[in-house]
């Protein structure tokens, strides 16, 4: 990548092989994708407690939390960087700021893969062009893209956040589903269906069966 800073990339003494046979598996991103509401971070997060009790290393990132530091919106960065700042670095919901919010995490999710960490993330990352240049930036290997595969009807039905019915009312605008588009996976490593006819921990389980099978994670004992 060139770049006009001199700025040179500085490799570690402890590599990414040493980091996984101290962890015991594989580094990789799991980047599930789907509507808002389809149950992407319910099962990231239950996954994330499945594989600790397996022993092991994970980071969770996710939609809501990352847009409380890391990409952080105007009105949020104004109050303690000022007006400048926040209009330059802030992030809405517009898609080329989607797509500077999927970069930012992209970025993060491979660094904790590099010091071998299985990084989940729960995005609805709506734009195939954005999550292929996540996938594009590390191993091929790395990346396992996850669609949580959940009909509009049933994410507008379960609207945790009432957000659907906001931006059926034109309270919300660019929401995904609604006034802004979703393009779904061509080809993930996996699908996932939570329609509510099987548990986060069943889904969680078809997850862990993929990793087993990749050699990303050891066969339980």
């Amino acid at each position: 990548m060139s770049n006009d800073t001199n700025v040179t990339w500085h490799e570690h003494r402890v590599s990414r092989e040493d980091r996984e046979r101290l962890n015991g598996h594989r580094g990789c991103v799991i980047w599930f994708t789907g509507l808002s509401g389809s149950g992407k971070s319910t099962l990231a997060n239950v996954l994330d407690h499945m594989l600790s009790k397996r022993g092991a290393h994970t980071a969770v990132l996710d939609g809501d939390n990352v847009r409380h530091a890391l990409n952080a919106g105007t009105n949020m960065l104004r109050e303690t960087h000022g007006d400048e700042f926040a209009e330059r670095f802030g992030l809405g919901f517009t898609a080329i700021d989607r797509e500077e919010n999927i970069r930012r995490i992209g970025a993060v999710a491979q660094l904790f893969c590099e010091v071998g960490l299985i990084a989940l993330t729960a995005f609805i990352s709506p734009y195939r062009i954005d999550r292929n240049r996540v996938r594009k930036s590390m191993r091929e290997e790395d990346f396992i893209e996850i669609f949580v595969d959940t009909p509009l009807s049933v994410c507008e039905e379960r609207d945790p956040k009432g957000l659907y019915k906001k931006a059926r009312a034109g309270e919300i605008k660019h929401f995904t589903g609604i006034d802004d588009p979703y393009e779904a996976p061509e080809s993930p490593e996996l699908v996932i269906h939570a329609d509510g006819k099987r548990t986060p921990e069943a889904l969680a389980e078809e997850v862990i069966d993929y990793l087993v099978r990749r050699a990303i994670l050891p066969a339980a004992a």
